[in-house]
Order: C-alpha cells, then sequence, then structure tokens
C-alpha cells in the first residue's frame, strides 16, 4: 500500500509540475507578445513624428508660390495638430492620421497647379522624404498588426486565455487605414510609339482568330473559294483512261 501511495503521490507531483511549467511558459509568451506590440508601436510613432516634422517645411514651401491657398494651409496644419496629439489609441491615431493624409492630399493638389514648384529642389527633397516615411510607416503597420494578430489569437483560444484573465493579459487594438487612396491598386498608364494612351491591365487579351481557325472540314473547300483559271502556266488533267487502255507512246 505505501508504494502504490508512493506511485500515486509521485503521479500527482508530475501532472503539478507538468501544469506549473505550462503556465509559466504560457505567461511568458504573453509577456513577449506584448512586448513585441508595444516596440512595433513605438517604431510606428516614430516614424510619424518624422512626418509631422517634415509638414510644415512643405507648407512653407507651397506657400511662397500659392499664398492665396491659405484654407489649405490651414487644414493641413489643423489635421498635424490632432494627429500629434499624444495619448490616442491605435484606433484613434488611425483616424487622425486618415485626416492627415487627406489634407496632405489636397496639399499636393495645389502644388501641382503650379508646375515651377517641380523644379523646386527643397520642394522635390521634401516630396521624396515624405514618401520615403510613408513608406516606412506602412511597413511598420504591417509589423504592428502582425504581432497584434498572434497577441489576440492567443488570449483567445483555450487554455492560453485562463492564463491570459488571471494576469489581465487583453486584446490590442490594430492599427489600420481608412483612406480609400491608399486602398486602391495604382493604374500604370503607357503611350506607345504613335502616341497612343493607354491603360495597363493585367487580364490577358483575347486572341484575334486567325485565318485557320475557320471551321473547315478536310476534304472540303472553305466557302468563297473560287478554283484557278487554266492556261496560266498550269497543265489541264489528263483525261481518264479506259479499263485495259495503256498511255500513248510519245
Amino acid at each position: 500500500m505505501e508504494i502504490v501511495g508512493i506511485v500515486i503521490l509521485l503521479a500527482v507531483l508530475a501532472l503539478v509540475l507538468i501544469v506549473v511549467i505550462w503556465a509559466v511558459a504560457t505567461y511568458n509568451g504573453f509577456v513577449k507578445l506584448r512586448n513585441l506590440v508595444q516596440e512595433a508601436w513605438r517604431q510606428i510613432d516614430v516614424e510619424l513624428h518624422r512626418r509631422y516634422d517634415l509638414i510644415p517645411n512643405l507648407i512653407e514651401t507651397v506657400k511662397g508660390y500659392a499664398a492665396h491657398e491659405r484654407a489649405v494651409f490651414d487644414e493641413v496644419t489643423r489635421a498635424r495638430a490632432q494627429a500629434a496629439t499624444p495619448g490616442s489609441t491605435p484606433a484613434q491615431q488611425a483616424a487622425q492620421e486618415d485626416m492627415l493624409s487627406q489634407a496632405i492630399g489636397r496639399l499636393f493638389a495645389v502644388a501641382e497647379n503650379y508646375p515651377q514648384l517641380q523644379s523646386v529642389q527643397s520642394f522635390t527633397r521634401l516630396q521624396a522624404e515624405l514618401t520615403n516615411t510613408e513608406d516606412r510607416i506602412a511597413a511598420g503597420r504591417r509589423f504592428y498588426n502582425a504581432n497584434v494578430r498572434d497577441l489576440n489569437t492567443k488570449v483567445e483560444t483555450f487554455p492560453p486565455n485562463i492564463i491570459a484573465k488571471m494576469f489581465t493579459f487583453s486584446r490590442a487594438e490594430y492599427f489600420e487605414v481608412n483612406d480609400p487612396a491608399v486602398r486602391t491598386a495604382p493604374s500604370v498608364s503607357f503611350q506607345d510609339k504613335g502616341g497612343n494612351v493607354g491603360v495597363y491591365s493585367q487580364q490577358q487579351p483575347t486572341r484575334a482568330p486567325m485565318p485557320t481557325d475557320s471551321p473547315v472540314q478536310p476534304g472540303t473547300q472553305p466557302q468563297g473559294y473560287q478554283p484557278p483559271a487554266q492556261g496560266h502556266g498550269q497543265q489541264s488533267p489528263a483525261p481518264p483512261q479506259q479499263p485495259g487502255q495503256y498511255p500513248p507512246q510519245g
């Protein structure tokens, strides 16, 4: 009886040890995912502030050629100030960034009315830096949302959700873009040698029917076929021979 009791006790201790090891590993996994989400958000925040720093110089450059477009400049300034307000959640930040992107789009629309701006080195440099910053924000958003997805999946699945409830690990918010201009796939225009302008499409062009594609059965002539006239370098067919006759000798 003592041996059986010892075996049961060891089995219970082993089971408890396994549960403790699993709980510790699950907790550490939650901590790792939470830190990855926070680190990814800090990277996005750095790029967003770099974007905010470029906007005032961009406004001043455009204002030198379009000073009467004050309403657009004020709109961009207000959107920038609202987006730069600290303490916003990722969802609130995404909405504010959408408003700022729309305002910047209107600012560039104004700049397109002044072709001389394209020759200003400061404007082209700021435009290139802003484009690169937008690309880094997009890359950081994808990395952040991937970590948020992993964290949220682990919080909601069983049995890790037991540890999540015990230690108050909660879902994180996605940083999503709702601007239609960002989601729309770009179209690429082209111009051939004749000056005709078209739009690139991924659909395969329909093959034009070839002359051999006509439904002509073997042994038949196509509709409208005319036999060649004789006497133009062609020999007339020899008359049929009667049975038992031999061809005449030359």
